[in-house]
């Protein structure tokens, strides 16, 4: 993985694939409760289906949890389909056993901040992944008082990376996630609003996302101290469904630059950035922030990046990793079909090295782990490179 990462030539093709929660949460061999709310219990499910798949790395991308959160809990009530839980404070979970748990306000609602209550200087870092819920000034889990920037993240944040670090060798690359200004922005105010607001007052917004960069950097340099062999920027909602090139270049582009710059100078590790969907129109903006790759490169009809294309453009000068239909491949194609595509991915990424093989974007729950498996099998088959390649 370091080798593919730095654009040098390693024995094969490496493997590693980003995999939604549920999929945890069905095949990790693990209660999904045991997997969201314990930083033990995440990084046994990583470490399992790592195994499992014969991955060549790990991407963590859950901050590590209150180790006492079982103190704000009143009562769990389950379902065929899901769970309730009932927290003290009168709000609740809704948990469904193969998807990402949602928390909502006692009313059935879910709170986010206005524009106009928001001043950027009560801004570091937002967490979507957080026990609860968005919060402004942000608090982490049940915490009724924000933290002080010189102390924003709990020691507990980073139990996860410690433990993954702690179990597996070191032939395994171990990635942590951080959440790209552009995200926490979005996360922060409800996606529709956020976009309004940076048509409303651009130099507001920007004072925002100049607040969330920082935050970003301090955790991205915690999360390298801890161990962390890449940092992955997650800056899912940068492509052209949401934002143009125009927008991108405005509100995203400064701020994530400024992260790639700040990480680099501070640890040896890479960063990469992932962004879902339609990007083939802005890979030579992404690559204007210094980014050492880029992730997903979600083909079509999913996104509009032909690997091909793609290679013409970053090759040589970033790793890419990605560009396996998660949907119309992995999850719904049979066995031949997998291996039909993954072997074109491997002919087309493979020559002169810095490819990662890879789903685009997550694995979704119900994929078939036959599917996945055979990844690491037809890497190790095809993606070989003979000495002095």
């Amino acid at each position: 993985m370091q080798q593919a990462m730095e654009l040098r030539l390693p024995d094969r093709v490496p493997v590693m694939c980003q995999l939604a929660l549920g999929h945890y949460f069905l095949h990790a061999g693990l209660k999904p409760l045991e997997i969201w709310y314990s930083s033990e219990g995440f990084a046994a499910a990583l470490i399992n289906l790592q195994k499992r798949y014969n991955f060549d790395g790990i991407l963590i991308n859950l901050p590590g949890r209150d180790p006492n959160y079982e103190d704000y809990l009143e009562k769990i009530e389950s379902g065929a389909r899901e769970m309730r839980l009932r927290w003290r404070n009168g709000n609740y979970t809704i948990f469904p056993l193969d998807d990402n748990p949602h928390y909502y306000q006692a009313d059935g609602t879910r709170y986010f901040p206005t524009f106009e209550e928001i001043d950027p200087e009560q801004l570091y870092y937002v967490d979507p992944w957080d026990l609860t819920d968005i919060t402004y000034p942000f608090t982490w889990g049940f915490a009724t008082e924000p933290r002080p920037c010189d102390d924003y993240f709990p020691e507990y944040h980073f139990d996860t990376i410690k433990h993954v670090k702690a179990s597996v060798g070191a032939g395994i690359s171990v990635h942590a996630e951080i959440f790209s200004p552009w995200s926490q922005f979005l996360e922060l105010l409800n996606y529709e609003y956020a976009l309004m607001a940076i048509l409303d007052d651009p130099g507001k917004s920007k004072a925002c996302l100049e607040r969330l960069a920082e935050g970003a950097i301090d955790l991205a340099i915690k999360q390298a101290a801890c161990g962390a062999d890449a940092i992955l920027i997650s800056s899912a909602f940068a492509g052209a469904g949401l934002i143009s090139r125009e927008h991108y270049e405005e509100f995203v582009l400064p701020y994530e630059k400024k992260i790639v710059t700040a990480v680099k100078a501070a640890c040896a590790v890479p960063v990469y950035t992932h962004t879902c969907g339609s990007i083939g129109d802005r890979l030579d903006l992404m690559m204007q922030t210094g980014t050492n790759g880029i992730d997903t490169l979600d083909p079509p009809p999913l996104g509009t990046v032909e690997l091909a294309e793609a290679k013409k453009i970053l090759s040589g000068r970033t790793f890419i990793k990605g560009n396996i239909d998660p949907v119309n491949t992995l999850l719904k194609g049979s066995l031949d079909q997998v291996k039909a595509d993954v072997r074109r991915r491997l002919e087309i990424g493979k020559p002169g090295g810095g490819y990662i093989l890879s789903s685009a974007c997550s694995v979704a729950p119900h994929t078939p782990p036959e599917n996945i498996e055979l990844l690491a099998q037809l890497a190790e088959e095809f993606g070989k490179y003979s000495p002095g390649a």
